[in-house]
Protein backbone atom coordinates (compact mmCIF):
# COMPACT_ATOMS: atom_id res chain seq x y z
CA UNK A 1 0.00 0.00 0.00
CA UNK A 2 1.37 3.62 -0.80
CA UNK A 3 2.46 5.99 1.75
CA UNK A 4 0.27 9.31 2.08
CA UNK A 5 1.29 12.44 0.21
CA UNK A 6 2.30 14.89 1.60
CA UNK A 7 1.91 18.39 0.13
CA UNK A 8 1.75 16.42 -3.62
CA UNK A 9 5.55 15.19 -2.47
CA UNK A 10 6.92 11.63 -2.46
CA UNK A 11 8.04 11.07 1.70
CA UNK A 12 10.09 7.90 3.03
CA UNK A 13 7.71 4.66 2.79
CA UNK A 14 6.47 2.08 0.10
CA UNK A 15 5.98 4.06 -3.74
CA UNK A 16 3.31 3.17 -6.20
CA UNK A 17 4.48 2.53 -9.77
CA UNK A 18 2.77 5.70 -10.43
CA UNK A 19 5.45 7.68 -8.58
CA UNK A 20 8.49 6.60 -10.20
CA UNK A 21 7.94 9.22 -13.01
CA UNK A 22 8.78 11.91 -9.86
CA UNK A 23 12.26 10.99 -9.81
CA UNK A 24 14.22 14.27 -10.40
CA UNK A 25 17.60 13.23 -10.70
CA UNK A 26 20.69 10.93 -10.92
CA UNK A 27 22.46 11.26 -7.87
CA UNK A 28 26.32 9.96 -6.85
CA UNK A 29 26.45 9.13 -3.67
CA UNK A 30 29.40 7.56 -1.36
CA UNK A 31 28.70 4.05 0.75
CA UNK A 32 30.02 1.55 1.77
CA UNK A 33 29.54 -1.01 -0.28
CA UNK A 34 29.28 -4.73 0.67
CA UNK A 35 31.40 -7.28 -1.72
CA UNK A 36 31.63 -10.43 0.61
CA UNK A 37 29.87 -11.43 3.91
CA UNK A 38 29.28 -14.50 5.95
CA UNK A 39 26.75 -15.57 8.76
CA UNK A 40 28.51 -17.91 11.73
CA UNK A 41 26.46 -19.79 14.20
CA UNK A 42 29.07 -20.92 16.93
CA UNK A 43 29.12 -23.28 19.89
CA UNK A 44 31.97 -22.03 22.55
CA UNK A 45 32.21 -25.36 24.28
CA UNK A 46 34.16 -24.94 27.93
CA UNK A 47 35.68 -22.09 27.34
CA UNK A 48 37.83 -20.56 30.01
CA UNK A 49 36.92 -17.56 32.23
CA UNK A 50 38.85 -15.00 33.05
CA UNK A 51 38.86 -12.76 36.41
CA UNK A 52 40.09 -9.25 37.05
CA UNK A 53 40.91 -10.17 40.61
CA UNK A 54 41.94 -13.71 41.79
CA UNK A 55 38.94 -15.52 43.05
CA UNK A 56 40.48 -19.22 43.25
CA UNK A 57 39.10 -19.92 46.61
CA UNK A 58 35.85 -19.39 45.42
CA UNK A 59 36.09 -21.66 42.76
CA UNK A 60 37.71 -24.55 44.54
CA UNK A 61 35.02 -24.29 47.85
CA UNK A 62 31.99 -23.94 45.18
CA UNK A 63 29.69 -27.02 45.06
CA UNK A 64 28.06 -25.68 41.40
CA UNK A 65 28.33 -22.79 39.47
CA UNK A 66 25.93 -21.23 36.78
CA UNK A 67 26.49 -19.00 33.83
CA UNK A 68 23.23 -16.14 34.41
CA UNK A 69 24.44 -13.77 31.31
CA UNK A 70 26.78 -13.17 28.56
CA UNK A 71 27.63 -9.80 26.90
CA UNK A 72 29.91 -9.30 24.27
CA UNK A 73 31.82 -6.02 25.10
CA UNK A 74 33.85 -5.70 21.86
CA UNK A 75 35.58 -7.18 19.23
CA UNK A 76 38.75 -6.82 17.35
CA UNK A 77 39.13 -7.60 13.54
CA UNK A 78 42.16 -7.60 11.30
CA UNK A 79 42.58 -8.63 7.85
CA UNK A 80 45.26 -9.46 5.89
CA UNK A 81 45.50 -10.69 2.04
CA UNK A 82 45.47 -14.28 0.76
CA UNK A 83 48.39 -15.14 -0.48
CA UNK A 84 47.99 -15.96 -4.58
CA UNK A 85 44.13 -15.42 -3.72
CA UNK A 86 43.60 -11.70 -5.22
CA UNK A 87 40.70 -10.35 -3.93
CA UNK A 88 40.46 -12.78 -1.02
CA UNK A 89 41.55 -11.95 2.42
CA UNK A 90 41.52 -13.46 6.07
CA UNK A 91 39.23 -11.73 8.82
CA UNK A 92 40.83 -12.66 12.24
CA UNK A 93 37.77 -12.00 14.49
CA UNK A 94 38.57 -11.93 18.71
CA UNK A 95 35.60 -11.77 20.88
CA UNK A 96 35.46 -10.53 24.55
CA UNK A 97 32.08 -11.53 25.88
CA UNK A 98 31.96 -10.67 29.58
CA UNK A 99 29.80 -13.86 31.78
CA UNK A 100 27.99 -13.34 34.78
CA UNK A 101 28.30 -16.53 37.16
CA UNK A 102 26.71 -17.40 40.14
CA UNK A 103 28.74 -19.75 42.74
CA UNK A 104 27.21 -22.25 45.21
CA UNK A 105 28.98 -21.84 48.61
CA UNK A 106 28.14 -24.33 51.38
CA UNK A 107 28.01 -22.03 54.65
CA UNK A 108 26.53 -22.50 57.83
CA UNK A 109 24.72 -25.48 56.62
CA UNK A 110 22.82 -23.85 53.96
CA UNK A 111 24.12 -22.81 50.49
CA UNK A 112 25.19 -18.58 49.52
CA UNK A 113 25.19 -17.61 46.72
CA UNK A 114 28.74 -14.92 45.02
CA UNK A 115 28.13 -13.23 42.28
CA UNK A 116 31.20 -12.76 40.04
CA UNK A 117 31.82 -11.25 36.39
CA UNK A 118 34.60 -13.01 34.34
CA UNK A 119 35.50 -12.86 30.52
CA UNK A 120 35.66 -14.75 27.91
CA UNK A 121 37.94 -14.79 24.76
CA UNK A 122 36.95 -16.44 21.27
CA UNK A 123 39.18 -16.12 18.33
CA UNK A 124 37.78 -17.45 14.61
CA UNK A 125 38.96 -16.45 11.00
CA UNK A 126 37.28 -16.19 7.98
CA UNK A 127 38.02 -16.08 4.21
CA UNK A 128 36.25 -13.24 2.39
CA UNK A 129 36.19 -11.41 -1.17
CA UNK A 130 37.37 -7.83 -0.63
CA UNK A 131 37.82 -7.24 -4.04
CA UNK A 132 41.33 -4.35 -5.05
CA UNK A 133 41.94 -1.18 -4.67
CA UNK A 134 45.25 0.88 -5.17
CA UNK A 135 43.65 4.27 -3.22
CA UNK A 136 44.00 6.42 -0.38
CA UNK A 137 41.01 8.04 0.55
CA UNK A 138 41.97 11.46 2.42
CA UNK A 139 38.87 13.52 4.25
CA UNK A 140 39.55 17.04 4.93
CA UNK A 141 38.56 18.68 8.06
CA UNK A 142 39.26 21.94 10.20
CA UNK A 143 41.49 21.19 14.08
CA UNK A 144 41.04 23.79 16.59
CA UNK A 145 44.67 24.23 18.56
CA UNK A 146 45.47 26.28 21.52
CA UNK A 147 48.31 28.94 20.97
CA UNK A 148 50.57 30.57 23.64
CA UNK A 149 48.28 33.07 23.81
CA UNK A 150 45.69 31.17 24.68
CA UNK A 151 43.76 32.05 21.19
CA UNK A 152 41.80 29.45 19.75
CA UNK A 153 42.58 28.75 15.98
CA UNK A 154 40.83 26.76 13.23
CA UNK A 155 43.96 25.17 10.90
CA UNK A 156 42.70 23.05 8.03
CA UNK A 157 44.15 19.78 7.10
CA UNK A 158 43.48 16.29 5.99
CA UNK A 159 43.10 12.66 7.88
CA UNK A 160 43.48 9.02 6.06
CA UNK A 161 39.91 7.81 6.35
CA UNK A 162 40.72 4.18 4.42
CA UNK A 163 43.77 2.82 2.47
CA UNK A 164 43.88 0.58 0.10
CA UNK A 165 42.66 -2.37 2.40
CA UNK A 166 38.74 -3.09 2.63
CA UNK A 167 36.61 -2.28 5.93
CA UNK A 168 36.01 -5.41 8.09
CA UNK A 169 32.33 -4.98 10.14
CA UNK A 170 31.38 -8.00 12.26
CA UNK A 171 27.76 -7.75 13.58
CA UNK A 172 27.22 -10.23 16.77
CA UNK A 173 23.68 -10.73 19.02
CA UNK A 174 24.45 -11.04 22.36
CA UNK A 175 25.31 -14.86 23.66
CA UNK A 176 22.96 -17.37 24.51
CA UNK A 177 24.57 -18.97 28.48
CA UNK A 178 24.30 -22.67 27.08
CA UNK A 179 26.27 -24.15 30.67
CA UNK A 180 29.00 -23.35 33.03
CA UNK A 181 30.66 -25.47 35.27
CA UNK A 182 33.69 -26.30 37.52
CA UNK A 183 36.57 -28.34 35.83
CA UNK A 184 39.27 -30.33 38.00
CA UNK A 185 42.54 -30.68 36.84
CA UNK A 186 42.29 -34.28 37.24
CA UNK A 187 39.29 -34.42 34.55
CA UNK A 188 41.90 -32.23 31.70
CA UNK A 189 45.13 -31.00 31.57
CA UNK A 190 44.53 -26.84 31.36
CA UNK A 191 46.05 -25.90 28.16
CA UNK A 192 45.81 -22.47 28.37
CA UNK A 193 47.49 -19.75 31.02
CA UNK A 194 45.87 -16.44 29.59
CA UNK A 195 45.01 -13.85 32.27
CA UNK A 196 43.56 -10.80 32.81
CA UNK A 197 47.09 -9.38 32.55
CA UNK A 198 47.11 -10.32 28.75
CA UNK A 199 43.87 -8.05 28.30
CA UNK A 200 43.10 -4.60 27.02
CA UNK A 201 42.64 -2.48 29.93
CA UNK A 202 39.54 -1.27 28.97
CA UNK A 203 38.10 -4.86 28.27
CA UNK A 204 39.42 -5.71 31.99
CA UNK A 205 37.94 -2.55 33.40
CA UNK A 206 34.74 -3.48 32.15
CA UNK A 207 33.74 -6.36 34.56
CA UNK A 208 33.88 -3.76 37.45
CA UNK A 209 35.83 -3.19 40.60
CA UNK A 210 34.66 -5.72 42.92
CA UNK A 211 36.33 -6.06 46.34
CA UNK A 212 37.71 -9.12 46.72
CA UNK A 213 38.31 -9.89 50.38
CA UNK A 214 38.10 -13.67 50.36
CA UNK A 215 41.45 -14.08 48.10
CA UNK A 216 44.55 -12.12 47.43
CA UNK A 217 44.15 -9.48 44.59
CA UNK A 218 47.78 -10.76 42.59
CA UNK A 219 46.88 -11.82 39.37
CA UNK A 220 48.62 -14.24 37.38
CA UNK A 221 49.97 -16.23 40.60
CA UNK A 222 52.18 -19.06 38.92
CA UNK A 223 53.75 -20.04 42.16
CA UNK A 224 51.31 -22.92 42.56
CA UNK A 225 48.80 -24.72 39.88
CA UNK A 226 45.39 -23.99 40.48
CA UNK A 227 42.96 -27.09 41.43
CA UNK A 228 39.52 -26.16 39.25
CA UNK A 229 38.88 -23.68 37.30
CA UNK A 230 35.14 -22.52 35.68
CA UNK A 231 34.71 -23.30 32.14
CA UNK A 232 31.40 -21.60 30.23
CA UNK A 233 29.47 -23.08 26.36
CA UNK A 234 27.94 -20.28 24.51
CA UNK A 235 26.02 -20.13 21.51
CA UNK A 236 27.26 -16.84 19.47
CA UNK A 237 25.86 -15.78 16.19
CA UNK A 238 27.35 -13.53 13.85
CA UNK A 239 27.27 -11.53 10.78
CA UNK A 240 31.12 -10.86 9.33
CA UNK A 241 31.44 -8.71 6.28
CA UNK A 242 33.75 -6.95 3.95
CA UNK A 243 33.20 -3.62 2.54
CA UNK A 244 34.81 -0.74 0.55
CA UNK A 245 33.72 3.07 0.34
CA UNK A 246 32.26 3.25 -3.47
CA UNK A 247 30.73 5.92 -5.34
CA UNK A 248 27.34 4.73 -6.64
CA UNK A 249 24.59 6.60 -8.98
CA UNK A 250 21.05 5.81 -7.51
CA UNK A 251 17.99 7.86 -8.45
CA UNK A 252 16.50 10.87 -6.60
CA UNK A 253 12.90 12.41 -6.51
CA UNK A 254 14.23 15.20 -3.90
CA UNK A 255 15.73 16.82 -0.58
CA UNK A 256 14.31 14.64 2.15
CA UNK A 257 12.96 17.00 4.77
CA UNK A 258 10.49 15.35 8.03
CA UNK A 259 6.87 15.56 7.11
CA UNK A 260 5.97 15.16 10.86
CA UNK A 261 6.53 17.65 14.67
CA UNK A 262 8.25 16.43 17.13
CA UNK A 263 6.56 15.00 20.15
CA UNK A 264 7.91 17.28 23.01
CA UNK A 265 8.55 15.92 26.62
CA UNK A 266 9.25 18.64 28.83
CA UNK A 267 9.06 19.25 32.61
CA UNK A 268 5.35 20.91 32.75
CA UNK A 269 3.87 17.93 30.62
CA UNK A 270 5.05 15.05 32.12
CA UNK A 271 1.79 13.24 33.61
CA UNK A 272 -0.01 14.65 29.81
CA UNK A 273 2.88 12.12 27.71
CA UNK A 274 2.19 9.34 30.60
CA UNK A 275 -0.92 9.21 29.85
CA UNK A 276 -0.63 8.37 26.26
CA UNK A 277 0.90 5.13 27.36
CA UNK A 278 -1.17 2.04 27.55
CA UNK A 279 -1.37 -0.34 30.91
CA UNK A 280 1.33 -3.03 30.39
CA UNK A 281 -1.30 -5.91 30.90
CA UNK A 282 1.09 -8.49 29.91
CA UNK A 283 3.38 -7.49 32.52
CA UNK A 284 1.79 -8.44 34.93
CA UNK A 285 0.02 -11.84 33.50
CA UNK A 286 2.21 -12.73 30.65
CA UNK A 287 1.18 -15.04 28.10
CA UNK A 288 0.25 -18.79 28.44
CA UNK A 289 1.74 -21.12 25.54
CA UNK A 290 -1.00 -20.66 23.50
CA UNK A 291 -1.17 -17.14 23.16
CA UNK A 292 2.31 -16.86 22.73
CA UNK A 293 3.88 -16.16 19.40
CA UNK A 294 5.34 -19.19 18.06
CA UNK A 295 5.45 -20.55 21.20
CA UNK A 296 3.54 -24.03 19.65
CA UNK A 297 5.26 -23.95 16.73
CA UNK A 298 8.52 -23.97 18.58
CA UNK A 299 7.45 -26.71 20.59
CA UNK A 300 6.45 -28.97 17.71
CA UNK A 301 9.73 -28.84 16.64
CA UNK A 302 11.85 -29.41 19.85
CA UNK A 303 9.72 -32.71 20.22
CA UNK A 304 10.26 -33.77 16.47
CA UNK A 305 13.98 -32.79 17.11
CA UNK A 306 14.43 -34.97 20.05
CA UNK A 307 12.69 -38.00 19.11
CA UNK A 308 9.56 -37.33 21.47
CA UNK A 309 5.77 -36.96 21.21
CA UNK A 310 3.30 -35.51 23.09
CA UNK A 311 1.56 -37.93 25.69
Amino acid sequence: MCHEKHHDKVVPGLICDKELCKIREAVCIQVEKIYDSCREKDCIEDARVIFKHNIQRIIDEAINVKCRCAEVVDVYADIEEVPFKRGFFTVDVKFFIRVTLDFFIPENGGVDIVTKKGLVVFDKKVILFGSEGNVKIFKSHFKETCCKKHNHEKHFGSELQQDNLPIAKVEVAEPIALNAKIQDILDKCFEDICCIDQIPRNIADSLGDEDDTTDDNSRCQNDHLPRRRVVVSLGLFSIIKLTRLVQLLIPAFDFCFPNKECIASTDENPCELFETIEFPFNEFSPPQKFDFPGALETEKRMLEEYGTTEE
